[in-house]
């Protein structure tokens, strides 16, 4: 994305609900140490979903280069994904996933997530923050 400035998805306005794997993690020491967890699904996801529009429009404000959004049809997304090099397979199922996402799909609103790690979960800034200095 930042070598081509483009972050380029079939998932249309579709939002995700993600989190940074410190939130998973703090939610699953509480799930396996504490109690009353039994039999009971969780659905997991961060406290604020974005879209793909707003995570360029962050990547783009904190790299201060210009970072735009384009999104394709899944069947283009899988041929730009197998002209990089990855099986078709493999492309197929990740333009399927950004179709759950444009169906809204990844939309998480239970607040699981955040009550079990016991605090608000990561926002998308400081996750992109985090990967940028990686």
């Amino acid at each position: 994305m930042l070598e081509h400035n483009a972050v380029v998805a079939a998932a249309g306005d579709g939002r995700v609900s993600s989190a940074a794997r410190a939130d998973y993690a703090a939610a699953a020491v509480a799930v396996l140490t504490g109690e009353g967890h039994e039999n009971t699904t969780y659905e997991l996801g961060g406290d604020e979903a974005w879209s793909f529009a707003e995570y360029a429009a962050e990547l783009s404000r904190q790299t201060g280069k210009e970072i735009t959004y384009s999104a394709v049809p899944a069947e283009t997304l899988v041929g730009i994904l197998t002209g990089a090099g990855l099986p078709e397979p493999f492309a197929a199922i990740l333009a399927g996933v950004d179709a759950s996402i444009a169906r809204g799909e990844l939309v998480v609103s239970t607040g699981d997530l955040s009550r079990l790690a016991g605090r608000p979960t990561t926002p998308l800034s400081e996750a992109i923050a985090a990967a940028l200095k990686g």
